[in-house]
């Protein structure tokens, strides 16, 4: 009895394990940052499922593939590539991308791992294609704003400080590379939704043409500013003469005001005593001038017909 229990539970075992796979081979899981294709016998069968949630399919001949619905990044090896200009750098870039049409990627490329392969030959193509086409000032400048340097190791990071006008800079040639890649992509199942240059390093051989380049512009920068200055200070020493020219004018035009005005009000003063005394006027002028020709050291020989001795003359008589 007992070991017919056992025998029993087995079976039962069993069959649940043989129910359980049997449901799992008719229903499967969509998560919501996932797409699924369905084949039957290696070929797809339907539309992409993009739904989120259970969904069935005919166990054991068909098949769920599952692919992301996120953005995926793809990350190129470096590339050493000749500008315009015949000057060879190592440019390093990176881009994101998507799986638009799931259907079409399973049949194109498999997986992942094949869109991989498929983006490094679309993406470096167009890199190529756009760097050879510009020259090495363009590729280094954002514009006409100079990018930031960076040292790692023995590789020199790009700078370059060129004063000339720059209408193409590194977005434009971002920009160029992207729409050469978008025009292929698409045939995957793939949008490439990005495409930025990570890093563009020196090959050594222009290496020290770089820098005696980037110290001659440095000069020429420092002596643009040196120019710029030197003709500010000459504008505000110029600006402050005239203004000082000015407050000196209108300082002196207003001292001749008061010192005429002065003037006539002495005048006036004097005009109004002489005409209340006249001898009284006369004999202080006469004072005035005497003590503002003789000081205390001077020795006056006067007649007696003098204008200053007839005054004492007139006190003497009165005493």
């Amino acid at each position: 009895m007992k070991k017919l229990k056992i025998i029993l539970g087995i079976t039962i075992a069993v069959i649940g394990l043989g129910i359980a796979a049997f449901a799992s081979g008719f229903v499967y899981t969509v998560d919501e940052t996932m797409q699924v294709v369905i084949t039957q016998f290696g070929k797809p069968v339907g539309k992409p499922i993009t739904e989120a949630g259970l969904h069935f399919k005919t166990p054991f001949i068909q098949q769920a593939h599952y692919f992301e619905k996120r953005l995926l990044d793809w990350d190129g090896d470096p590339n050493k590539i000749p500008t315009k200009d015949k000057k060879y750098i190592w440019v390093d870039t990176t881009a994101r991308w998507k799986i638009v049409d799931a259907l079409k990627f399973l049949q194109s490329v498999t997986n992942e791992k094949g869109a991989y392969g498929r983006l490094d030959d679309i993406i470096n193509s167009a890199i190529r294609d756009v760097i050879t086409n510009h020259l090495l000032v363009e590729a280094v400048r954002d514009s006409n704003h100079i990018l930031d340097t960076e040292t790692e190791g023995d590789d020199v990071i790009v700078i370059d400080e060129a004063l000339e006008r720059i209408e193409i800079g590194r977005e434009q040639l971002e920009d160029g590379i992207l729409i050469k890649a978008k025009v292929i992509a698409p045939q995957y199942g793939i949008e490439i939704i990005d495409v930025r240059i990570k890093r563009i390093n020196y090959v050594e051989d222009v290496r020290n043409k770089v820098y005696d380049r980037m110290i001659a512009e440095r000069k020429r920068a420092a002596e643009k500013y040196r120019s710029e200055g030197q003709g500010k200070s000459a504008e505000i020493q110029g600006q402050t003469a005239k203004e000082l020219k000015q407050i000196t004018s209108d300082a002196y035009r207003q001292a001749q005001i008061i010192t005429g005005k002065a003037d006539a009000e002495a005048v006036s003063i004097y005009a109004g005593a002489y005409t209340q005394n006249p001898d009284f006027y006369t004999f202080l002028k006469t004072l005035e001038t005497y003590g503002q020709t003789i000081d205390e050291n001077s020795t006056v020989i006067m007649t007696t017909d003098s204008d200053y001795y007839k005054y004492f003359k007139s006190k003497d008589s009165s005493r």
